[in-house]
């Protein structure tokens, strides 16, 4: 890690200046933040070239939360080039309907109904998928939901469910997948965190906290790993994607009195393209995109300006939010809202931004 003090009070105070600056001025700031990367290290060029698209092919893949956003956009990229894919989630029906068009495509689906945060229901997955393909060559854990607002008025409860399926989902995952790949000698796991297992993030306390313990659980299972001597053979990668335009915001539980943004969202596709490219190379480590290194990046050289900016950023768009009563979201029992890859929230964020009057938070 690399640790900057500044000693000079005309250089403290610049850097305190900056971090009451505008919101545009901080937003430009993580862009400018860009150019300090390769002090970091170099942004990781995800493209799927015609030669990683052909060792897709015939692989089986398991993937936890398939049934919107990343993990649905994932599925049908995989089918399209003929992988195995067994897809998991609590909303069979859409699982179906997602397995109609892997099939169609030329790969092939199984369809197995899992509640991430229920180990008998991981244990039943795991074993469903090595009866029908006999192995699993990656396992995805993208399943994954939210809670937005103060961190003293959102309820306790919501808390706890977030965790089980945030924290203990990936955990039942990553172990049954690792029990897995120690049996037929080799294998890849990723679990999908985001940049906030790096940079903590204001008004998502909790989703942040569950992230960091994402990216340690993989940090500690990975020097295990090669304690035991499966190093070449069994890969553990962490994807941190910046924030993305997906369901995950209008299932995510909002306690904060407006419709939930961030700025510079990402496309879908681009996360989802970085997955699929980490299931054949794995890091131990991948950033999504120049913005979510930029942000790891910056928050490993000045910490405290990092979340700083990203706080106040996070409050600015909140702000500008229409607003929206209390919602527990889709912690509790599935939405039948948002079952697609993208989200439509930067429709709505530049519906919003044209209507202007953003309500006090």
């Amino acid at each position: 890690m690399i640790e900057v003090r500044f000693k000079r009070p005309a250089m403290r105070l610049g850097i305190e200046t900056l971090a009451r600056s505008s919101v545009a001025r901080r937003i430009a700031f993580l862009a400018a933040a860009s150019m300090i990367v390769p002090l970091g290290g170099c942004v990781t060029s995800t493209h799927l070239g015609s030669s990683d698209l052909k060792r897709i092919s015939g692989r089986t893949y398991v993937i936890v939360g398939a049934s919107s956003g990343f993990g649905k956009g994932v599925a049908l990229r995989l089918g399209r080039e003929r992988a195995n894919v067994v897809i998991a989630a609590r909303r069979t029906e859409l699982l179906e309907q997602i397995a109609t068009d892997i099939r169609t495509s030329g790969g092939t689906a199984l369809v197995v109904a899992t509640d991430a945060s229920k180990a008998e229901d991981i244990d039943a997955l795991a074993k469903a998928a090595v009866r029908r393909f006999g192995r699993i060559d990656v396992w995805m854990n993208v399943a994954g939901v939210g809670a937005i607002g103060r961190f003293w008025e959102i309820p306790v409860q919501d808390y706890s469910r977030l965790i089980d399926i945030n924290v203990k989902g990936v955990i039942y995952g990553s172990h049954a997948a690792l029990l897995q790949f120690i049996t037929q000698g080799q294998g890849t796991l990723l679990n999908v965190g985001s940049i906030d297992s790096e940079v903590p993030l204001a008004y998502q306390a909790v989703y942040a906290a569950s992230k960091a313990s994402v990216l340690s659980l993989a940090r500690s299972v990975n020097q295990e790993i090669r304690h035991a001597g499966y190093a070449k053979t069994i890969k553990i990668s962490t994807i941190m994607p910046w924030a993305a335009d997906t369901p995950w915001w209008p299932h995510a539980a909002n306690y904060s009195g407006h419709a939930p943004r961030m700025a510079m969202m990402d496309p879908p596709e681009k996360v989802v393209e970085a997955i699929v490219w980490a299931s054949l190379h794995p890091r131990e480590e991948l950033p999504v995109g120049w913005k979510a290194q930029a942000s790891y990046s910056m928050h490993h050289m000045l910490p405290d300006l990092t979340e700083r900016i990203s706080a106040n950023v996070q409050r600015a768009e909140l702000k500008k939010g229409a607003p929206m009563p209390p919602t527990s979201g889709s912690l509790y029992q599935p939405m039948k809202e948002g079952v697609s890859v993208d989200g439509g929230i930067r429709t709505r964020m530049r519906a919003e931004d044209e209507a202007g009057a953003p309500a006090p938070m």
